[in-house]
């Protein structure tokens, strides 16, 4: 994880998310610890956030932000989390992939919508589902779009359909060359 992440922040990354789930992603909750003192960007806990306990151990981690995904928790705990992320000074990306799951959302409170791509019922990947819920983002709300960001094309086309900000993970974790996968994607001369 810290070679990645310097690799991320040398390619010109804003930020940069750690997954900490052992379970799927044989990930450590210390590898946030660690990518946190060997970069100076802001650093997202992603992981499987059900529970307030687990957003002071985010806290107690150092990170900067967390993910919380919709379909995982209830609205009322999607409200009462995003109001102890306000408590602890942590950011929300709110994860959503459907306008339902928007709605819910927005009536939580959420201004940061990771809006994924990738369907977690079928795990198909459509970069219309972005293209399509960006539209559906109110006032103060800002789009980040999630999963299934390969090439550079990909980019211009999200941002011809208003989304300018990206969680690219699985692209660079696969590229030969992380940095310089990176100033592609952000469309930066070799």
């Amino acid at each position: 994880p810290v070679q990645l992440a310097r690799a991320y922040e040398g390619g010109g990354a804003a930020a940069i998310s750690v997954l900490t789930e052992r379970s799927f992603f044989q990930a450590r909750p210390d590898d946030l610890q660690r990518v946190r003192n060997a970069v100076s960007l802001p650093v997202l806990r992603k992981d499987f956030i059900l529970s307030p306990y687990q957003l002071y151990e985010t806290a107690a981690m150092g990170a900067d932000a967390v993910l919380l995904i919709v379909r995982a928790l209830t609205g009322e705990m999607l409200r009462d989390l995003l109001g102890l992320c306000r408590d602890l000074s942590l950011d929300a990306l709110v994860e959503v992939h459907s306008e339902a799951e928007l709605a819910s959302a927005t009536v939580a409170g959420a201004t940061l919508i990771g809006i994924n791509n990738r369907d977690l019922t079928t795990f198909q990947t459509d970069l219309q589902t972005s293209m399509k819920l960006v539209g559906r983002l109110e006032d103060g709300q800002v789009a980040v779009a999630e999963s299934g960001i390969h090439h550079r094309a990909q980019v211009e086309e999200l941002m011809a359909a208003g989304v300018w900000n990206f969680l690219i993970g699985e692209s660079l974790v696969r590229a030969p060359d992380p940095a310089r996968h990176l100033r592609g994607l952000l469309g930066q001369p070799d």
